[in-house]
């Protein structure tokens, strides 16, 4: 089957991918098991469909998400645009615990570990995952250009970084990609963030713009996920009373779904797409789905452009939803504004 997905620049990297990209974290760890024969097919399928953009991390099942991607990125290695990312560290006696590390020495060390995981010599797009603001930005990004020069990166990218952060790493090099999370449900970035990336020139890649499936109707609560593993029961938007109220807010992207006989994960999609028109820059959504329909689904969803009416509809959505997107907002760019 012939690509459907248009193509955008990955900011001034020279790079261009698919305008929507897909997050394979789900593969290995935090949304309940996962049946690796599908999320196989899942990945060929999604390059059949025109996605380019692979996200992944060193963190998603502590290396198995990369060991798991090696094959088909080696078997596709000209098609694809791999992205992964460092600095979350984690404890083996102690599943709870997330440390940041952002200092020089580890990210020699990280890029190492993810190359021979992922086995291949050099990684496309490289994320600094989340800032520890105790190492200056300047010192974290420098040795993130020492990697270009030396060819094992390609293009720099951050995640969850406020406006004047990403003003700061820019100077020290390029900087070809913000990964945030940014959906109908979280709309912080946009106060300083997107501004600042459509200044710079930067490319925009929101993880989770379906809510972490929240937008997606498909469950209204968290105490509907039976995995015990599942990550999302410790986030206060799927629990109690915030879940309740936050599933009544679905009501106007469902009459918005039902009118032009799309699903719901389309039309949040559809939203996201339209904001780089909006806000002037390029935006890259990356929703992680374990399934061949589900991505069917969703890549469909970059061809909608959803009307003026519409935009507007969905507007105020953001602004009623109850609680935050995680129990700890500190590891955030909302964080630190």
């Amino acid at each position: 089957m012939n690509a459907t997905l248009p193509t955008t620049p990955l900011g001034r990297s020279g790079i261009r991918v698919g305008a929507q990209g897909l997050g394979c974290m789900g593969m290995s760890e935090f949304y309940g098991p996962s049946d690796l024969t599908e999320s196989r097919a899942t990945l060929d399928r999604a390059l059949e469909l025109g996605v380019t953009l692979f996200d992944t991390a060193d963190v998603y099942g502590s290396g198995h998400n990369e060991e798991f991607l090696s094959d088909f990125v080696k078997a596709n290695r000209d098609r694809v645009v791999l992205a992964t990312k460092f600095a979350i560290v984690r404890k083996a006696d102690d599943p709870a615990y997330r440390g940041i590390d952002n200092s020089p020495a580890y990210i020699r060390d990280a890029v190492e570990a993810s190359l021979r995981r992922l086995g291949v010599d050099a990684i496309d797009l490289y994320y600094m995952h989340r800032r520890n603001p105790e190492v200056p930005i300047e010192e974290s990004v420098g040795a993130m250009a020492e990697l270009v020069a030396q060819g094992k990166v390609r293009a720099l990218g951050l995640s969850e970084v406020t406006g004047d952060e990403l003003r700061a790493a820019d100077a020290i090099h390029p900087i070809a990609a913000v990964q945030s999370e940014w959906s109908l449900f979280s709309r912080d970035v946009e106060r300083t963030a997107v501004p600042a990336a459509a200044e710079l020139g930067v490319t925009f890649v929101p993880y989770s713009p379906l809510g972490r499936g929240f937008l997606t109707g498909s469950f209204a609560n968290a105490g509907e996920l039976t995995d015990a593993k599942d990550f999302r029961q410790t986030m206060p938007r799927f629990s109690g009373d915030n879940a309740a109220h936050n599933a009544e807010l679905l009501a106007p992207l469902r009459a918005i779904a039902d009118s032009r006989g799309s699903t719901l994960a389309q039309v949040a999609l559809a939203w996201v797409h339209a904001q780089a028109a909006v806000h002037g820059l390029s935006v890259v959504p990356i929703p992680g789905t374990r399934s061949r329909t589900r991505l069917t689904d969703n890549v469909a969803a970059a061809t909608i452009a959803l009307t003026a009416d519409e935009l507007a509809t969905l507007e105020p959505i953001a602004g009623k939803v109850a609680g935050n997107r995680y129990m700890d907002m500190t590891f955030t760019s909302a964080g630190r504004e």
